[in-house]
């Protein structure tokens, strides 16, 4: 038999940085940070920034990244973000292999790997439904700042002028990189990525692929594999710094002068006592039992309870609690099976360095002397299944058993102060809602929190009680057991992030998120400028009346030769009393205002019978369309519509009708145009306003 020996510093490579367009590592390794694999404590690679030029880094993010992205679009980053989701996705399985060595099982992995790519598939979407097809975002309606309309005002969201930097943590390697990089690279800021050590390599390893994709602009993702400590010494007010840690070392980047002084904007994720409560209906041999045992076991075990999300406080009713103490016991007995993740029928793999194993072990040591009980579980090395099936203690390996502790005091300062990051949660009663809600926020401000009943008035007192303390609050009863996404899992169309402890941060949330990455600046000038900047017809603005200038109505053009502000106005058309009353009558809607001449006159808001809105706005259609076929496709809504001066028999309507907004579609032959309608009457008063929405073919 040969053997081999154990690789060391001198024969493992050095995880690369991508930076500045290509790949590097130093020329020396000399202090080099070791990393091993969780399950067996082989060494698999060693870390190192010794020399890397990060100013250099810095500076390539903000010349080269911002001028690559800002030669593209919202739409066209979008696109790229789809494009990059779906190459990943057919390299997941290599990706799984590299997870494996941190001590995630496969279901670990695909949270991470798996849930990050979903991130890249959610932005790629929201960014094409949800943003304009431009670089610059309109925020809210033009406020008008003069009496004759010729000076206004409104805000305007634009991408910063630095870079993005993204400091991870070492349990989610992937999914932590992915969700802070999409909403960046959408609003057109370049990403730096600095992972955790102990993890990095995975980040390295789909950093790599996202290289070979070629599909990313040159400068807008950038990764340093190791220390960093002088990052933030580069940095001033037009960059970003995204944290996911630890609240000390959050406190420390907090505190460079770069921060407090420079004007750094930056954000935080850091640690979190999450509450799961359990309501007082949801007693033994209810759907909402099962439920919240299920939710603890999971979030107890999945990533051996490396989440910041995970539940950390199970708050019950005081006489439920050993109830809930012997089931979650049987379900640990009947499901976790303890091992390393490349061993078949394991279902919890090890933490993920021997350093936090020893952390987590100090932490429930601590919260032991202070008065809580182990209820399952032990603190000594556990028997594993080895990834050759053999069941032992393994000496390198970071495996912990999971641990449910009990507390007699649920005051007990330390139940609510200590988070041990690993496979451990805790046990405590209340005795009635109030006093769940005061435990739950004892927590000093934490991510996410779950109520399980399925008591609504419960629930209503629960969770408007405990909101302002969490970040997110999921209600869980036998309704949406089956279909809900779970209480640690974020998902990217709601905001990420939590009040006090929990950081004080927000990420993803939807287009909330991109938006975090850009400056919202108010700008004021005339209605006409106001749509230079923005590319959106403003009211006031100059108008071009295609038929009297070019002998072509607006409809006839297509999206390469319409432009903002083309328009039509149309003449005016009476309205009698007879075709309200056929209206009222073919429609059913015969509300009195038009129908009964003595009750409408009533009415302080009537003269009169009165027009029916819809009718107004059917016949101002007929005002404005031109029913040849094409360009224009199909009208599909309207939008802001608001009736303002009512229209009596014998008064007479008009439409004005300007394109107000043109959003090419990057991957259809045909794109949206809105356009700004306004109804009027015989004395110019305005009748009523809305958006026509059409589909224009380029």
């Amino acid at each position: 038999m040969t053997t081999t020996a154990a690789p060391t510093l001198d024969t493992v490579e050095i995880v690369p940085s991508f930076v500045r367009g290509s790949w590097w590592t130093p020329d020396a390794d000399a202090g080099a940070a070791p990393v091993l694999d969780a399950s067996t404590g082989e060494l698999l690679a060693k870390v190192s920034t010794e020399g890397l030029d990060l100013a250099a880094v810095v500076d390539y993010g903000r010349t080269t990244g911002q001028a690559e992205l800002g030669t593209l679009t919202f739409h066209q980053r979008a696109l790229k973000l789809k494009e990059l989701a779906q190459y990943l996705n057919g390299r997941r399985e290599e990706f799984y292999e590299v997870s494996a060595q941190t001590g995630a099982t496969k279901i670990d992995s695909m949270i991470d790997i798996d849930g990050g790519i979903g991130v890249l598939f959610t932005f790629g979407s929201k960014g094409r439904r949800e943003l304009p097809n431009a670089q610059v975002v309109v925020d809210g309606p033009m406020e008008v700042l003069s009496r004759d309309g010729s000076f206004a005002g409104e805000h305007i969201f634009t991408r910063i002028p630095g870079v993005a930097v993204q400091i991870n943590a070492f349990n989610f390697p992937v999914w932590g990189m992915l969700e802070k990089f999409a909403p960046a690279f959408l609003a057109g800021v370049p990403t730096i990525v600095k992972p955790a050590t102990p993890t990095g390599y995975v980040a390295a390893a789909v950093v790599k692929a996202i290289d070979e994709s070629g599909i990313l602009p040159t400068g807008s993702l950038q990764l340093v594999s190791g220390s960093a400590r002088t990052l933030l010494d580069h940095l001033d007010y037009r960059d970003l710094v995204a944290f996911t840690g630890s609240a000390s070392t959050a406190n420390t980047l907090k505190s460079h002068p770069n921060v407090v002084q420079g004007g750094i904007r930056f954000t935080s994720e850091t640690d979190s006592l999450n509450a799961a409560i359990l309501g007082p209906d949801a007693v033994k041999g209810t759907p909402e039992f099962d439920a919240f045992i299920k939710s603890l076991v999971t979030e107890m075990t999945a990533k051996a309870g490396q989440k910041c999300t995970s539940i950390r406080r199970a708050i019950v009713p005081q006489e439920l609690v050993a109830d809930v103490v012997t089931a979650v016991g049987e379900r640990i007995r009947e499901r976790v099976v303890l091992g390393d993740p490349r061993a078949e029928g394991v279902t919890m793999g090890a933490l993920a360095s021997l350093e936090q194993l020893a952390d987590v072990r100090a932490a429930v040591q601590s919260m032991l002397d202070a008065g809580g009980e182990l209820a399952y579980g032990t603190l000594d090395s556990p028997k594993v299944t080895s990834a050759d099936g053999s069941i032992g203690v393994v000496d390198g390996g970071a495996f912990m058993s999971p641990v449910l502790l009990s507390w007699a005091d649920p005051e007990a300062e330390e139940v609510h102060s200590l988070e041990a990051f690993g496979p451990v949660s805790s046990v405590i009663g209340y005795t009635d809602l109030a006093d769940a809600v005061r435990l739950a926020a004892r927590g000093g401000g934490s991510l996410v929190a779950s109520v399980c009943t399925n008591d609504p008035a419960v629930a209503q007192q629960l969770v408007t009680g405990i909101a302002a303390h969490h970040g997110r609050v999921l209600m869980l009863n036998r309704e949406d057991a089956r279909s809900s996404t779970g209480h640690g899992s974020p998902v990217p169309h709601l905001v990420h992030g939590g009040p006090g402890r929990a950081g004080g941060g927000e990420e993803l949330g939807g287009i909330r998120s991109v938006m975090h990455h850009m400056q919202r600046t108010a700008i004021q000038g005339s209605p006409n400028m106001l749509t230079a900047v923005t590319g959106v017809w403003h009211t006031g603005a100059d108008r071009n009346f295609t038929l009297e200038t070019e002998g072509q109505h607006p409809f006839r053009k297509s999206l390469a030769t319409l432009h903002i502000g083309d328009a039509i106005r149309s003449e005016l058309r009476e309205v009698s009393l007879e075709e309200i009353t056929k209206f009222a009558n073919s429609t059913g809607d015969t509300f009195y205002a038009h129908t009964n001449q003595e009750a409408a006159a009533a009415n302080p808001f009537f003269p009169g019978i009165v027009a029916h809105g819809y009718l107004l706005l059917s016949w101002a259609a007929g005002l404005f369309v031109e029913p040849a076929p094409g360009p224009v496709l199909a009208n599909y809504g309207l939008e802001n519509l608001r009736f303002i001066t009512p229209v009596a028999a014998g008064d007479s309507i008009r439409v004005t009708l300007t394109a107000k907004k043109i959003t090419p579609r990057e991957t259809d032959e045909y794109g949206e145009v809105a356009w700004d309608a306004v109804l009027t009457n015989q004395n110019d008063e305005i009748v009523a306003t809305y958006d026509v929405l059409t589909l224009v073919e380029k």
